[in-house]
């Protein structure tokens, strides 16, 4: 037996190795040897255009930089880091023509990013298809850690419904009981709005109606029209990337940010930063800021601009955390492996528990293993009537633990591959 065999051989279902046979589709135990000099190569299918193309290019400077610190603390298992990237476009169909290239022509050995979550449930079929393990770090609809979930997939930011649980109960009491939904008209805004809907509603809010945004909206006056007509007392929006840029600021020249209540579910830093502290309003949630007063804060800021001196983002927000921390995990869960073998690093995520210090939050987080979804700190904020700098967005108003804030569906609804499903391999 060679250490010299490549994986793409054996997906091929040509080789067998001292007994093990390779059965393609479906498989059972792909194996190869690891190359103890050889790097691990990492696929990064960060978005570089369409809606999250923002929101990609700046998930991909966290995702780079913790690569970087790995590599220069001497890698993982004495190996480096490399990695590839590629554009999955904001959509579906390309991020799986992207995902499959990465396993078969690169023959990366883990893939991680993803902000629309349509571009994630796509690389996670591939990932699951293949056994490559993969971590959506960015993208946020409950489906994602529910009935899309995977064996091989980890989620790394709060969910839809985890912002909703977060934030509903308090905003029924404080701003009323009549809610108007503002849907961005895919899989993430409706997941996320069915979810805020059932959410509201355990706490008495009753749901006037749901008007459904279309991708790519640019002129939003008809439906903020619809908005002052309908009164309502709370507006919950799910409304992402650019389109969430362009109406921000269009609410605001209608002069609708004050009344009626805004209830925002998650603000990406990517989607509201160079728009000015005036255009941040109504409440929403976040999984982390740059001003919060915790260990590791201001050094990661300090780092982060540093290594990126010429960007238009100043300062590192959720969407360059998310990557960021998932970056470093997945190299502690080689290590804790002892190997890049897809399931024993599987099993080493698992159930993982990640410090609140580690973390640069207020509270101790884990790993589902019933879901793989990381349950964490959920941030409330609004926007900052006291900065002390121009980059200070946001005020954060209240931090929520990841129980109080976890999504009961997910055990409901994720049924996950069992191990027997998913294909075994070692880079």
């Amino acid at each position: 037996m060679t250490s010299k065999i490549a994986r793409r051989s054996l997906l091929a279902g040509t080789a067998a190795v001292a007994g093990l046979t390779t059965i393609y589709g479906p498989w059972r135990h792909n194996r190869v040897l690891a190359q103890s000099s050889k790097p691990i190569l990492i696929g990064l299918t960060h978005d570089a255009s369409g809606q999250f193309a923002n929101s990609g290019q700046d998930e991909q400077r966290g995702t780079i930089m913790a690569i970087e610190e790995i590599n220069a603390k001497g890698g993982v298992l004495g190996r480096k880091l490399t990695y590839i990237v590629a554009d999955t476009e904001t959509t579906p169909a390309t991020a799986t023509r992207v995902a499959e290239r990465m396993v078969n022509r690169n023959e990366v050995a883990f893939i991680v990013g993803a902000i629309q979550s349509g571009v994630a449930n796509a690389i996670g079929q591939v990932a699951q298809k293949y056994g490559v393990v993969y971590f959506n770090t960015n993208s946020s609809s409950p489906t994602e850690a529910g009935k899309d979930c995977q064996r091989v997939k980890f989620v790394w930011d709060g969910t839809g419904a985890n912002f909703a649980n977060a934030a509903a109960a308090n905003a029924v009491k404080t701003f009323g009981k009549k809610w108007l939904l503002l849907t961005n008209d895919y899989v993430w805004g409706h997941n996320t709005s069915k979810a805020t809907r059932e959410t509201a509603v355990k706490f008495g809010a009753e749901m006037m109606d749901e008007i459904l945004v279309p991708v790519g909206t640019r002129d939003f006056s008809p439906i903020l029209l619809k908005v002052q007509q309908a009164k309502p007392d709370v507006i919950a929006a799910a409304v992402g990337g650019d389109d969430f840029k362009v109406m921000r600021q269009q609410v605001v020249d209608m002069k609708l940010d004050r009344k009626p209540a805004w209830l925002n579910n998650q603000q990406d830093w990517p989607d509201v930063y160079g728009l000015g502290i005036e255009a941040v309003f109504g409440v929403f949630g976040t999984t982390w800021y740059h001003k919060l007063d915790l260990p590791g804060v201001a050094d990661l800021v300090k780092r982060y601009q540093a290594r990126w001196p010429d960007t238009r983002i100043d300062v590192p927000g959720n969407v360059i955390y998310n990557g960021y921390m998932a970056m470093h995990e997945l190299a502690k869960a080689i290590e804790r492996a002892g190997s890049t073998n897809n399931h024993k690093v599987i099993r080493a995520l698992e159930g993982h528990k990640m410090a609140a210090r580690d973390r640069m939050q207020h509270h101790d987080a884990y790993i589902d293993p019933v879901s793989h979804h990381v349950q964490q700190t959920i941030y409330m904020a609004t926007g900052n009537d006291k900065p002390v700098d121009k980059t200070d967005y946001f005020k954060i108003l209240s931090s929520v633990g990841p129980d109080d804030a976890k999504d009961a569906n997910e055990a409901r609804d994720c049924k996950l591959p069992g191990f027997d499903k998913t294909p075994t391999y070692e880079m």
